[in-house]
């Protein structure tokens, strides 16, 4: 509890930072419009996730995670970063943390191409990362209360509601990465579970 979560806080001011930067070298490009093209255009297209791009940009699996498509985008996952990110990497270290973080966003984009490999459609956002961040939370802290909307709950049974939905978002048509958020938070788990048993291994050979 005594370590700071710097690296937490270093990755929100990076996505925040990022955000500004792409609008503002965009907005220099003449002729271009955020409501029409959005925030994946131009230069910037190619540092987001493209299934049928992957092997050609293999990059993508990591930069596309500090990538955001508009404010709301940047803010909630911040938000949600700030407070379970800044948790784990409290806990664990900043070793650990990172590993579950880039791991969780690869593996998110992994699961995007998995179902889609030849689409074309841009993925971007930390959503991969932080689902793979609950995920872990979920197995080694099961009972921590978290809010979702307005009632508390343990952030086990949140796990799996986020899980569901993003289990049969995979199936409804929309602009969420709904196969990214569940393949972040299927490798958060995996991690957590290797984690649980390493500590219990070790408490039994200190005993």
């Amino acid at each position: 509890m005594r370590r700071r979560p710097s690296l937490t806080l270093t990755i929100i001011g990076l996505n925040t930072l990022i955000f500004f930067l792409s609008l503002i070298y965009l907005s220099s490009n003449e002729g271009w419009d955020y409501n029409i093209e959005g925030i994946c255009t131009r230069d910037i297209e190619k540092f987001c996730f493209v299934p049928n791009k992957m092997f050609e940009r293999p990059y993508s699996l990591i930069t596309s995670a500090f990538l955001h498509a508009d404010l709301s985008h940047l803010f909630f996952n911040m938000f949600a970063l700030l407070f379970f990110g800044s948790f784990l990497e409290r806990r664990l270290g900043r070793n650990k943390f990172i590993i579950i973080y880039f791991l969780s966003a690869i593996f998110g984009s992994l699961t995007y191409f998995a179902f889609y490999p030849s689409s074309n459609v841009p993925a971007l956002g930390a959503s991969a990362a932080i689902f793979g961040i609950l995920g872990t939370l979920a197995i080694l802290y099961p009972n921590l209360i978290v809010w979702v909307g307005f009632t508390p709950m343990p952030i086990l049974f949140a796990a799996f509601i986020w899980g569901i939905i993003s289990f049969f978002g995979i199936f409804t048509p929309s602009s969420i990465a709904h196969h990214a958020h569940l393949g972040g938070l299927l490798t958060g788990i995996l991690i957590g579970i290797i984690l649980k048993r390493r500590k219990r291994r070790v408490r039994i050979i200190y005993y």
